[in-house]
């Protein structure tokens, strides 16, 4: 399934090359954002983490 979706998005950046000023407009806008880049590496770090146990009184 990945492979297919990869494929897709290729597809599309060759069909419409100006896809792709797009793309990377858009990822800057984003990158310019240090709240939008923290929120991103915490979801993408959150599956990595070790569950910490509550405390209990």
């Amino acid at each position: 399934m990945r492979w297919i979706l990869l494929g897709v998005v290729l597809g599309l950046l060759v069909l419409y090359p100006t896809l792709l000023a797009v793309v990377a407009t858009v990822v800057a806008a984003i990158l310019s954002k240090p709240a939008l880049v923290a929120f991103g590496l915490g979801l993408a770090a959150r599956p990595h983490l070790p569950r910490m146990r509550r405390w209990k009184p």
